[in-house]
């Protein structure tokens, strides 16, 4: 007789097979491709929620996390939510009601993080520039130091107009007033440095799903000593239960106290693909983002496209943002990447609705061969959809390949 066990195992192949979801290339702004080794550990058995097994794989996977951050911060761990609900959680443990929280808004997460200042009952004062442009560090430090704010927060990376944000002077202004800063590094993490404690943030958070290659459904954390040391002499409760920094606490470290049914499959995919990262070397993957993100301008400036981020540094490796050209209806050439060869990128939206093509080059697919075969694809939409390079068919292609000889160690 077949044990229950061989029975379960029978009836899961039998209703998977039903399930047969296409075949896509991520290329857009997230989620990214997963790993295979990703997928296998989620096929293992699940143990409880407080299970001794379970706190391993969660402690092993915030080893790593605190190298990705650049940090040594012991409060490092991934929470049961998405980027989004990172953000949550950060905002509403350190912006208390009435506290000024100075924003530094050049995009949609940014408004978005302004906004959940907004419902903790913060006092948000804004920053505005333009989506696509960055903070100079003396804008950075004249604005902090006017509004003198409990808590500053701005985007490392971010993901609605491809800006890399530097945190050095925000930092250092935001500890001349007695600031907290509060970053978003969910596009970052994972692919690019963020160096987290020789930068000066506080509190970061991130997402599965994205520089980790990991399906969405976790939300990496890491708080300061010096943050949780404040967390700690909150008077004023959490206005957030799920979120509550200090039950999380009690739950990953210490007593192991129970808070929530954590979602096991999802630990294991994360731990999983910090393996694969730890494998690979944390310095070989963010050189590995960097020249594929150069190959890729190389080839958009031979097509005669422009960038939307003007300046080179200010560029993220992983979301290349490039401008829709002149009488090319960005919808269209994305629908026919999708059709013709289950490519998915990402349009603007807000202000750059219509304006812009967002590209990322993350994890898995952030490989020469991948970059070469959608700039091959990007370039046939181009033209099939009305817009005709000055350069002759596979330009792109051959620029891209062109810094990839440069970059090859003699």
């Amino acid at each position: 007789m077949a044990r229950i066990g061989e029975n379960t195992v029978n009836w899961i192949y039998m209703a998977s097979s039903q399930l047969n979801p296409p075949q896509r290339f991520l290329f857009g702004p997230g989620p990214s491709q997963v790993d295979p080794r990703v997928y296998a550990a989620m096929a293992k058995p699940i143990v409880g929620h407080l299970d001794p097994y379970f706190f391993q794989i969660n402690m092993e996977a915030r080893e790593v996390l605190k190298r990705l951050y650049g940090t040594a911060n012991d409060f490092t761990l991934a929470i049961s939510a998405t980027g989004s609900g990172g953000m949550e959680t950060c905002v509403a443990n350190f912006v208390e009601p009435g506290a000024k929280f100075a924003v530094l808004a050049n995009g949609f997460f940014a408004d978005r993080m302004a906004e959940m200042g907004k419902r903790q009952g913060g006092a948000v004062v804004r920053f505005d520039k333009a989506w696509g442009e960055s903070y100079s560090d003396a804008e950075a430090r004249e604005f902090i130091l006017r509004e003198k704010p409990q808590v500053v927060g701005f985007v490392h990376a971010e993901t609605s107009t491809g800006v890399f944000q530097s945190p050095k002077a925000i930092c250092a202004a935001a500890r001349e007033v007695g600031a907290l800063v509060i970053a978003d590094c969910v596009t970052s993490l994972g692919a690019m440095p963020i160096e987290l404690d020789a930068a000066g943030i506080d509190i970061a958070y991130s997402c599965s799903q994205k520089g980790l290659s990991c399906p969405p459904g976790l939300s990496p954390i890491t708080v300061s000593p010096r943050a949780m040391a404040w967390l700690k002499a909150r008077v004023s409760p959490t206005p957030t239960w799920y979120f509550d920094l200090k039950l999380l606490a009690e739950y990953f470290d210490g007593a192991h106290r129970y808070h929530h049914t954590a979602p096991i499959s999802m630990f294991y995919a994360l731990r999983e693909a910090l393996s694969t990262i730890e494998d690979e070397g944390i310095e070989q993957r963010f050189e590995r983002h960097r020249s594929n993100h150069l190959a890729f301008v190389a080839a958009a400036e031979a097509l005669g496209l422009e960038m939307n981020v003007a300046a080179p540094a200010d560029r993220l490796w992983t979301l290349n943002t490039v401008k829709v050209p002149a009488g090319v209806d960005d919808l269209k050439v994305r629908q026919y990447l999708m059709a013709k060869h289950g490519i998915e990128i990402g349009g603007g939206f807000g202000p750059l609705a219509g304006k812009i093509f967002r590209i990322g080059l993350m994890g898995v697919l952030s490989t020469e061969p991948d970059v070469l075969f959608l700039l091959s694809a990007f370039e046939e939409a181009l033209r099939e959809n009305g817009y005709v390079p000055p350069s002759a068919p596979g330009a792109g292609a051959l620029a891209a390949q062109r810094v990839y000889s440069s970059l090859v160690p003699a």
